[in-house]
C-alpha cells in the first residue's frame, strides 16, 4: 500500500518533528509572529503602534494561506494532544477570517480614541492562537492549554481602552466571570480524569463504553462541569450574564472580536469534545444540549425585544445566535454537525458586516450607540441602510437570504433525529426574534431622518459590501459551501 509522504512510518521515524509541526504550521506562525511583533513594539515605541496592526494582518492571512495549501489527511500529532483534520481547518479559517477582518475594521476607532497601541493586535494574535489550539484539541490539557491562552488576551482587550469607566469594568466582570468559568471547567476535568484515568478524548470514549452510562455517574458530573466552562465561553444560557455588559462596554472593534473569533472556537471545541469524548452516552449530553439550547434561544430571542442601545442587543443576538447553533449539536449526527458548521461560519458573515455598520454610526467624529440613532437612514445613506436591513433580515431568517439557510440545515437535522419539539421551538423563537431585527429596518425606512451620520470610510463600506452581497448571494451556488461544511463534519467522525 502506498502511504502518503507525510503518514509514511519511515518519514515520521526519520524526522517525528518535522511531522508534529507541518501539522501545526499555522499555530507556529502566529506564535512567531507574536513575539517578533512584541519585540519590534517594543524597539520602535510609539512609531510601531500602524505598522504592527499591518503585519499582524499580514501573519493572519499567512497562516490562512497555509491552512488553505497544506491540507494534509487527517493525523494525530505531539502524541495525542493535537489533531489537523477537515473539521478544524474549517473552523480555524473562520476564525482566522474573523480575526483579520476585526483589526482591520478596528484601525479608525482605535486611532480616533487614542488606543491604537502596538499591544492591541499582539493580544489579538495571541488570542488567536489559543482558539486555534483549542480547535485542535484532542485531550483536556490541550483544551485548557488553548483555552487560557485565548481567554487571557481577551480579558485584557476587553478592558484596553483604560480611560473609559464602562470598559474597565466590562473587562473585570469578564475577567472574574471568566476565572469562574475556568475553575468549573477544570472541576470537570478533574472528575474526567479521574473516573476515566486518561485526558484523551478517545480514551475517555472508550471508558464510558466499558463501563456504561449508569456504572459512569463521574463522568457525567464531569461533563457537566466541562460544559459550563465552555457554555461560558460561547455565551450560551444560564452562562451568558457577562455577554450584554462586555459587548456594550469594550471598545466596538473589540466587541467585533468577541462576537467573532473567539465564539467560532468555543462552538467548534464544543462539538469535538461531545462527538469524540461521549459517544457513548448520547441520550444524557442530548438533554443537556436541548436545555441550553432552548434557554439560549428564549433569552435571546425575548430580552433583546427592550434594547435600546445596538451593541447590547447584539449580544442578546448573539447568545440567541448561540443556541439555535447548538440545535445542530443536540441531534448529533454528522448533519448535525454539518449544519452547525454551516451556521457559524453564515453568522460569522451576519455580525461582521452588521459591525461594519455599527462601526459606521457616528456624527462628528463621535461614535453612536442607540438604535434609534439609526432612524431615517435609508434617506441618508441608503447604500448603508439598504446592506446593514440585509443582514437584518438574514439574521431573522428570511428566505432566501443565508440566515434561513443556516437555520434550515440545523432545524432539518434536528427534524431527522426527531427533535421534533426542539425544531418546532427553534422556528417559535425565530419569530420572536424577527421583531427586534425589523425594528431596526423600520426606523430605517420609515421614521423621519436626523442628523446624518459622517461619511462611511471606504473600508467599513467595502466590508459591509461584501458581507452584504454574501448574505444575498448564496442561494444562488450554494453547492461549494456546503461541500466545504460537509467535508469538514465528515472528518470528526
Amino acid at each position: 500500500m502506498n502511504l502518503p509522504l507525510e503518514l509514511h512510518p519511515s518519514a515520521m521515524l526519520l524526522n517525528p518533528m518535522a511531522f508534529n509541526v507541518a501539522h501545526a504550521l499555522p499555530e507556529l506562525i502566529l506564535a512567531v509572529g507574536a513575539l517578533f511583533l512584541l519585540l519590534f513594539g517594543a524597539i520602535r515605541g510609539k512609531e510601531s503602534d500602524g505598522p504592527v496592526t499591518e503585519i499582524a494582518i499580514g501573519v493572519l492571512g499567512l497562516a490562512i494561506v497555509v491552512i488553505l495549501l497544506n491540507a494534509h489527511a487527517k493525523a494525530i500529532v505531539f502524541d495525542g494532544a493535537f489533531i489537523d483534520d477537515g473539521f478544524g481547518r474549517f473552523m480555524k479559517v473562520l476564525t482566522l477570517v474573523g480575526s483579520i477582518v476585526t483589526l482591520l475594521m478596528g484601525q479608525s476607532f482605535l486611532a480616533r480614541e487614542k488606543i491604537d497601541k502596538f499591544e492591541y493586535p499582539i493580544l489579538v494574535i495571541l488570542s488567536t492562537l489559543g482558539a486555534l489550539i483549542l480547535i485542535s484539541a484532542t485531550g483536556l490539557i490541550t483544551l485548557y492549554l488553548g483555552l487560557e491562552l485565548m481567554s487571557l488576551a481577551l480579558y485584557v482587550i476587553a478592558a484596553f481602552h483604560r480611560d473609559d469607566r464602562r470598559a474597565s469594568e466590562a473587562g473585570l466582570k469578564y475577567f472574574v466571570l471568566g476565572a469562574l468559568s475556568s475553575g468549573m471547567l477544570l472541576y470537570g476535568a478533574s472528575l474526567l480524569y479521574g473516573f476515566a484515568g486518561t485526558v484523551e478524548f478517545a480514551g475517555i470514549a472508550t471508558r464510558i463504553a466499558e463501563g456504561g452510562a449508569s456504572q459512569n455517574i463521574g463522568l457525567l458530573f464531569g461533563l457537566v462541569f466541562l460544559m459550563a466552562g465552555l457554555a461560558f465561553k460561547m455565551s450560551v444560557a444560564p452562562f451568558h450574564m457577562w455577554t450584554p455588559d462586555v459587548y456594550q462596554g469594550a471598545p466596538t472593534p473589540v466587541t467585533a472580536f468577541f462576537a467573532t473569533a473567539p465564539k467560532m472556537a468555543a462552538v467548534a471545541v464544543t462539538t469535538r469534545v461531545i462527538v469524540t469524548a461521549f459517544p457513548g452516552i448520547t441520550l444524557q449530553w442530548q438533554q443537556l444540549i436541548i436545555f441550553i439550547s432552548i434557554l439560549s434561544m428564549a433569552l435571546g430571542s425575548f430580552a433583546a425585544i427592550g434594547q435600546t442601545n445596538i451593541k447590547r442587543l447584539m449580544a442578546y443576538s448573539a447568545i440567541g445566535h448561540m443556541g439555535f447553533a447548538l440545535v445542530g449539536l443536540a441531534a448529533g449526527t454528522q448533519e448535525g454537525v454539518q449544519g452547525v458548521v454551516i451556521y457559524m461560519a453564515i453568522y460569522l458573515t451576519m455580525t461582521l458586516g452588521t459591525f461594519a455598520a455599527i462601526l459606521s454610526m457616528k456624527i462628528g467624529g463621535r461614535n453612536l450607540e442607540n438604535i434609534a440613532d439609526l432612524m431615517g437612514l435609508a434617506k441618508t445613506h441608503p447604500g448603508m441602510a439598504f446592506f446593514l436591513a440585509t443582514m437584518m433580515f438574514s439574521m431573522a431568517g428570511i428566505p432566501p437570504l443565508a440566515g434561513f439557510f443556516a437555520k434550515f440545515y440545523v432545524f432539518n437535522a434536528a427534524i431527522h433525529a426527531h427533535l421534533f419539539v426542539l425544531a418546532v421551538i427553534g422556528v417559535l423563537m425565530s419569530v420572536v426574534a424577527a421583531f427586534y431585527y425589523l425594528r431596526i429596518v423600520k426606523f430605517m425606512y420609515f421614521d423621519e431622518a436626523g442628523v446624518p451620520f459622517d461619511r462611511q470610510s471606504p473600508l467599513l463600506q467595502g466590508v459591509l459590501t461584501i458581507t452584504g452581497l454574501l448574505v444575498l448571494a448564496l442561494w444562488v451556488y450554494p453547492p461549494a459551501f456546503i461541500g466545504a461544511a460537509s467535508a469538514a463534519a465528515k472528518s470528526l467522525f
